[in-house]
C-alpha cells in the first residue's frame, strides 16, 4: 500500500479523554487516552488515493463504532499488531489496505504476512499449538475452525453488538460459531453459484441454432446435465467476433488450489438428499466415509466428461485462472466464488451486464442412501463453501487493538467497497448486501443486479444446502479429496476406484485424530446441513 497518509493529522491531534471499555488478556498492553476524531460523522471513503488500480467510487462513512469517525479516536501509537493473511490479492490485499488505513488513523504499527494458500495453514496453527503469539489477528479460510478453535479468543459483546455484526446473516453467523460461542469475525460470506453469459444464452439467433442442432431450447442450465450440453455446444466458437474461440466452461481443477470445492458444487445435488437427515460426508452414527458412494462418484464422472469444454490450460486452473477467464469473457459459463462475477461486473470489463447469476445447477435424480437407490426427483443442493474468515488469537498480546482492526476491517464503508473489488475476496456475508439498489449504483443493469441478490439471498432460504467439512485435521480430508479428483480427471484412476481411495484414506485420517474427536465436531456441520 502506498500514497499519501494521515499521519500529519494524527501528530496535530491531542489528548483528550480516556479509553473505556475492551476486552483483555494476560498480555494486554495498557490503554491510552482517546484522541480528536480525524473523520468527521458520514465523511466519503474512497480508496483511490492508494492507487489507480481503486475504483473511484466514493461511500459514506457509516456512524458507529466500527467507523472511521470512531476507530480514528483511538491511540495505539508506539504499539504493534501482527497479521497472518493469504498471498496478495484474494483477500491478502484487502489485509494489507486497511492495516495501513489502520495504522494512518491510529498510530499503530501494523505488520502483515501475506502467506500461499498451501502455507497458510501450517504457518497459523503451528505457533498457535506451541502456545505462541506469532499473530494477533488471523485470515484463513472457515473450514478450518475444527483445528483452530481452541486457540481462538471469543468475540467480546461490545463487538456482536454492532450493528454490521447484527447484520450478518444466519449462516454467516453459524459459520462463525463453535460449540455456542462466536470465535471467528466474519469478513466474507463464500458460497458457490453460476454464471452464465446471457449475450450468448439469451441471443435468439443462437437460441435458434442450438434449437436446431439439439432439439432443446437454450437457456440458463437446470441440471449439470444440461450445463455440460450447452457448454460442449458453443466451445471453440468464436462468439465475441474477435476471431478468438470461447470455451464453454471454466472451473478450479488445479490439486493443490481449491478444486475439493469445485467438485462439491457438482456433487451437491446428487448427494443431498432432502429426506435424508444425518450426514453427507460421513454417516454421522459410524463416521464410515461416504465420499465413495454414488452420487460423488456420478459428479466426479460428469466433471471429467466436462474436460473438453475447457479453454487451453483448463485441466490445471486456479481460482485466479478460473475469475479472469469468465470475468475476461474467454468463457461462457463458470461456478465457483463471486469474484469471476464481480470482475465481470469491474468497469473496463468487455462482458459488463452482459452476464446473469443464477443457482448451481441441479439434478434429475438424487442418490437416497438409506434406500440405496436413485430416486428420480428434481434436486437442488445450495453449497455455501468455507469462505475467508478472520480471528483473533487467545494469545494475542493486545486482543482490544485485535478487534478494532477486524471492527474497522469490516465495517459499512470498507465492505461496500471491497464488494465491488473481484480480486479481493470479499463477498456478501450482511443483508444489507443483498440489495438489487446498491448495486445498480455501481453502474450495474437492473436484471443483472437483482440476479445477483436474489440467487444469494435465496441460498439463505434453502432447507437442502451443503456446508464444507468443518472438522479437526480438515486439510488432510480435503487434500486427499483433491488427489483423488485429479488422478480422475488426469485419467489416472476411474472415478469409482479414485473416490475408492479417498474414502480408505479418511478412513486412516479419523483414526489418526480420533473417532469421537472428528465425530462431535461433525454433529456440528451436519445440524447446519439439516437446519437443526
Amino acid at each position: 500500500m502506498r500514497n499519501n497518509s494521515y499521519k500529519g493529522m494524527i501528530a496535530a491531534a491531542a489528548v483528550v479523554a480516556l479509553t473505556a471499555t475492551g476486552c483483555t488478556s494476560q498480555h494486554q498492553a495498557e490503554s491510552k487516552p482517546d484522541k480528536p476524531a480525524l473523520f468527521k460523522p458520514g465523511s466519503e471513503i474512497s480508496y483511490r488515493k492508494y492507487g489507480k488500480d481503486y475504483p473511484a467510487t466514493k461511500v459514506k462513512d457509516v456512524p458507529g463504532p466500527c467507523s472511521y469517525e470512531s476507530i480514528s479516536r483511538k491511540d495505539y501509537s508506539g504499539q504493534t499488531l501482527k497479521i497472518i493473511s493469504h498471498a496478495v490479492p484474494v483477500i491478502g490485499e484487502p489485509t494489507r489496505l486497511h492495516a495501513r488505513q489502520f495504522e494512518e488513523i491510529t498510530g499503530a504499527k501494523v505488520e502483515v504476512i501475506n502467506v500461499p494458500f498451501g502455507e497458510l495453514h501450517q504457518k497459523i496453527l503451528t505457533p498457535l499449538q506451541a502456545g505462541q503469539p506469532a499473530y494477533d489477528v488471523m485470515f484463513y479460510p472457515s473450514l478450518w475452525i475444527g483445528d483452530m478453535a481452541p486457540h481462538l479468543a471469543p468475540v467480546p459483546k461490545k463487538y456482536l453488538d454492532t450493528p454490521g455484526m447484527k447484520d450478518v446473516t444466519r449462516a454467516y453467523m453459524d459459520v462463525a460459531t463453535w460449540n455456542g460461542k462466536v470465535v471467528q469475525y466474519p469478513v466474507d460470506g463464500d458460497r458457490h453459484y453460476l454464471k452464465v453469459r446471457t449475450d450468448v444464452l439469451e441471443d435468439p439467433k443462437r437460441q435458434a441454432a442450438y434449437k436446431a442442432a439439439t432439439g432443446k431450447e437454450l437457456r440458463t442450465p437446470k441440471t449439470w446435465a444440461e450445463y455440460q450440453e450447452i457448454a460442449g455446444f458453443f466451445s471453440g466458437k468464436d462468439v465475441d467476433g474477435d476471431g478468438k474461440p470461447n470455451f464453454g466452461s471454466a472451473e478450479v481443477t488445479k490439486r493443490d488450489d481449491l478444486t475439493f470445492s469445485a467438485f462439491i458444487s457438482r456433487a451437491a445435488p446428487y448427494v443431498k438428499h432432502p429426506d435424508v437427515k444425518g450426514g453427507l460426508f460421513f454417516d454421522v452414527e459410524t463416521m464410515k466415509p461416504l465420499i465413495n458412494t454414488p452420487g460423488f462418484v456420478r459428479a466426479l464422472d460428469d466433471m471429467v466428461k466436462a474436460k473438453p469444454t475447457w479453454a487451453p490450460g483448463g485441466a490445471n486452473f486456479g481460482l485466479g485462472d478460473e475469475i479472469f477467464s469468465f470475468g475476461g469473457g474467454q468463457t461462457l459459463m463458470s461456478y465457483s466464488w463471486d469474484d469471476a462475477f464481480i470482475q465481470g461486473q469491474s468497469p473496463d470489463s468487455r462482458i459488463r451486464n452482459k452476464i446473469k447469476a443464477a443457482e448451481l445447477p441441479g439434478s434429475d435424480e438424487v442418490y437416497n442412501l438409506t434406500k440405496k437407490a436413485w430416486d428420480k426427483k428434481p434436486n437442488q443442493a445450495p453449497y455455501f463453501t468455507w469462505g475467508w474468515t478472520s480471528a483473533v488469537a487467545k494469545a494475542a498480546r493486545n486482543q482490544k487493538m485485535a478487534f478494532d482492526y477486524l471492527c474497522f476491517f469490516s465495517n459499512e464503508a470498507n465492505t461496500a467497497l471491497d464488494l465491488t473489488i473481484g480480486r479481493f475476496g470479499v463477498n456478501p456475508y450482511r443483508n444489507a448486501h443483498f440489495d438489487a439498489a446498491f448495486w445498480e449504483k455501481q453502474g450495474w443493469d437492473k436484471d443483472v443486479a437483482e440476479s445477483y441478490v436474489k440467487t444469494l439471498s435465496g441460498m439463505e432460504k434453502s432447507t437442502n444446502r451443503v456446508f464444507d467439512l468443518r472438522v479437526p485435521g480438515v486439510n488432510g480430508y480435503m487434500s486427499a479429496l483433491a488427489n483423488g479428483v485429479a488422478a480422475a480427471l488426469a485419467g489416472q484412476k476411474d472415478p469409482q476406484r479414485a473416490l475408492d481411495e479417498v474414502a480408505k484414506e479418511w478412513a486412516k485420517i479419523t483414526e489418526q485424530i480420533g473417532k469421537g474427536k472428528v465425530q462431535s465436531a461433525y454433529r456440528n456441520v451436519v445440524a447446519l446441513e439439516d437446519n437443526s
